[in-house]
């Protein structure tokens, strides 16, 4: 199974093409993280952490989910660092399932997700979320429940959509969790680039959802530091730890400088946020007016940096053939949108396109597609 993302990556390589596929930043990252990342490397932090995470940033993560996410949490049981929010998802998947268990992916979904659930040995159960507004449908969820599932994977904010999903939906899936015995992974890695008023709420804040929920998130997209993989799981302390096992098994530990740069980011004060929400959300606005100008359709990201566009009104072909035209001929990397469903029907008439660039970066995109769209 290849990564679209890394195949129009590639190619945007191989031709000069801007790159709007990856979901990486193109500028710098905070001055502070860079600071405490070469004082821990000069330090002769070089060795391997603990399994489960630097304490001090366990302790410091365990502080961040009670404030922000309102999850009660603490370090020696609840809290696991780990190579990623990728690597923490898989680590979570495979300590929680066994072979033949049932996974509910809602789709369209994040491609590692799917990967991740043929590693453990387990079957995906997909729901497809409603369109234009991507939402979840009571029935369709209640139908996938009763098969019985281990698990189901949420993803909030979402990607590729861009949806916040709301209380009411996720206290739609606390219920059947609870009414089916299901363990929740929640992906939260986009919790803090939210759009128009929007709150993130997290799934284990819900009810007695602590009790049965893997809460997922880290520092790359918050911090634009996707290259430093430093990720987390935050689990009741059985669940905790089955993944600490895993995760010992897959990678040891997450880079031990890093740790300490994580740990600076999270001292970071509440004036970052805003920050933060501000710069997105002028790359969004700009992004947004831009495709619309030149004929995409979409609805506009409530979260995260992506817009899940429809080209249809612009070339009729399907999305691989319009993503590939695109970075040959235009000059312009996004990722076709059927790669985000496990019916390669879905999304045929859609792209992705990423906008977590600089000003200069998204002009140029923006200019090269006006001279070819």
């Amino acid at each position: 199974m290849e990564s679209a993302i890394r195949e129009m990556s590639a190619l945007a390589d191989a031709t000069g093409a801007v790159n709007l596929a990856v979901g990486s930043p193109d500028f710098p990252a905070p001055p502070a993280l860079k600071r405490a990342a070469i004082a821990a490397i000069r330090g002769d932090n070089n060795q391997y952490e603990v399994n489960a995470g630097s304490i001090k940033l366990r302790r410091a993560i365990a502080e961040k989910v009670g404030r922000y996410n309102r999850i009660e949490a603490n370090a020696e049981d609840n809290v696991t660092v780990t190579c990623g929010s990728t690597e923490a998802i898989t680590a979570a998947m495979v300590a929680l399932t066994e072979a033949g268990d049932k996974v509910i992916i809602p789709e369209p979904f994040y491609e590692s997700y799917v990967p991740a659930t043929i590693i453990s040995g387990a079957k995906a159960i997909h729901v497809r979320l409603e369109e234009p507004g991507f939402a979840f449908r009571e029935e369709d969820l209640k139908a996938a429940f009763s098969q019985r599932p281990r698990v189901i994977l949420v993803n909030t904010p979402n990607n590729p959509t861009g949806r916040v999903f709301s209380a009411s939906e996720l206290r739609t899936i606390a219920d059947l969790c609870e009414d089916y015995d299901v363990i929740a992974i929640t992906d939260e890695i986009y919790e803090r680039i939210i759009y128009d008023g929007k709150t993130h709420v997290s799934l284990a804040a819900i009810g007695n959802m602590h009790e049965r929920t893997v809460t997922v998130s880290g520092m790359s997209k918050t911090y634009s530091i996707t290259g430093w993989r430093v990720g987390y799981a935050v689990a009741e302390k059985r669940l905790t730890k089955s993944i600490r096992t895993i995760h010992d098994f897959l990678t040891v530990c997450a880079p031990s400088p890093f740790q300490e740069a994580a740990l600076r980011a999270l001292q970071l004060p509440e004036s970052y946020y805003r920050r933060l929400t501000q710069i997105y959300e002028k790359k969004r606005r700009y992004m947004t007016r831009s495709l619309s100008e030149l004929g995409f359709n979409f609805q506009p990201p409530e979260g995260a940096y992506y817009i899940f566009a429809d080209f249809e009104q612009i070339r009729k072909v399907d999305d691989y053939a319009f993503a590939e035209w695109l970075v040959k001929e235009v000059g312009v990397a996004v990722v076709p949108a059927s790669s985000f469903y496990a019916d390669r029907s879905g999304g045929r008439s859609m792209v992705r396109v990423a906008f977590p660039k600089k000003e200069a970066t998204l002009r140029e995109a923006v200019d090269r597609m006006k001279k070819k769209l």
